[in-house]
């Protein structure tokens, strides 16, 4: 064996083996990929029950129910598609109707969508991606509508009224009453 042809045999075996170890990384690594779905795309592609995805949109108004034991009722909006979402467990703290949420679970037979992790906005500016896109593509959202508001109600306020004096005089004027 020429030494040329050892070496293109000991390449060809690190091939084989990176080939190998990239393989097992990629089969083990399916199992834990989460995609991102809107209801109108679950309505649409007809997921297949027991697929594990991430479901994200508005949470309805009137649609949340609580139930004992910490289960919890609602069904998950993008204006275009509804599914119904069973969760059981506690809330975000920022969980209300008319919240961007994303949930993480599973599609049942019945086309409910059992949650078992669910996470709020946590500031007035974030939504995810793609919710963001579908509620753009659909004409409902609109670009720092949270940052906007409070810098007008800030030019629209009198200067006199954070001036110390004018507000002692208020209160003044209200112990008296």
């Amino acid at each position: 064996m020429t030494r040329k042809s050892r070496r293109l045999i000991l390449i060809a075996a690190c091939g084989a083996v990176l080939a190998l170890a990239l393989g097992l990384i990629l089969s083990a690594m399916s199992g834990s990929i989460v995609f991102f779905r809107s209801p109108a795309e679950v309505a649409a592609q007809g997921v297949p029950p027991g697929t594990r995805f991430r479901l994200g949109g508005l949470v309805k108004d009137g649609s949340v129910k609580r139930g004992p034991d910490q289960n919890v009722e609602f069904a998950v909006t993008d204006t275009n598609a509804t599914v119904p979402v069973q969760y059981r467990g506690l809330l975000p703290d920022l969980f209300r109707e008319g919240q961007g949420i994303v949930a993480e679970g599973t599609l049942d037979v019945g086309g409910v969508f059992r949650a078992d992790t669910v996470l709020a906005k946590h500031d007035e500016n974030y939504m995810p991606r793609e919710v963001a896109d579908a509620l753009k593509a659909q004409g409902r959202w609109q670009e720092g509508g949270g940052k906007e508001a409070p810098k007008e109600a800030s030019k629209a306020a009198p200067k006199d009224a954070a001036k110390p004096e004018t507000a002692d005089a208020t209160l003044g004027q209200r112990s008296e009453r």
